[in-house]
């Protein structure tokens, strides 16, 4: 699964609509609240980008093939305490739950930690699942170039808004 910045405005307002309209949560300026779990799931974004780009490093200061990007990057990742892969969900749930008891702008949480979880999880999966298939079209066009190397990076995005014009995404 994986979380792409023009999603988060759309997963912040969803999650906020109907953990409100379920009466979860009470929050008298519900926007204010939408803003707080944008900002929980653009920072999640920021370390993700920090670990990739220090994956990178690594992988040239020894001189290790692309094929290792992954294991390097997860180890990378667990140093930072950030979850990547199939763990996204459960991470950014938590991140999400521990927002809304801290947050100035939740007024009252009424729900448990679990059922918090339970409606949002559904959100975010929604969401992060169109990417995931979005991204195995991608990657299956970009077979012939090996992951992590610069020119794989540049063909994916560019593949990427590709596909996403070609299905109305962009």
């Amino acid at each position: 699964m994986r979380l792409f910045s023009s999603k988060v405005p759309l997963i912040a307002a969803e999650v906020v609509r109907k953990l409100v309209a379920d009466e979860d949560l009470e929050a008298e300026r519900p926007a204010e609240v939408e803003k707080d779990v944008e900002a929980v799931l653009n920072e999640y974004l920021r370390l993700e980008r920090e670990v990739t780009s220090k994956t990178k490093e690594l992988m040239d200061g020894r001189k290790l093939p692309p094929t290792e990007f992954g294991r390097v990057k997860k180890s990378v990742a667990e140093q930072k305490g950030l979850k990547i892969g199939d763990d996204v969900i459960d991470y950014l749930l938590d991140q999400l739950v521990e927002s809304f008891l801290y947050s100035q702008n939740v007024d009252e949480v009424f729900a448990s930690d679990l059922d918090l979880r339970r409606k949002m999880a559904p959100i975010l999966k929604k969401h992060m699942q169109v990417d995931e298939e979005l991204d195995r079209e991608v990657r299956g066009r970009l077979k012939h170039l090996e992951e992590g190397t610069p020119a794989w990076d540049i063909e994916y995005a560019k593949t990427l808004d590709v596909v996403k014009r070609s299905k109305g995404m962009k």
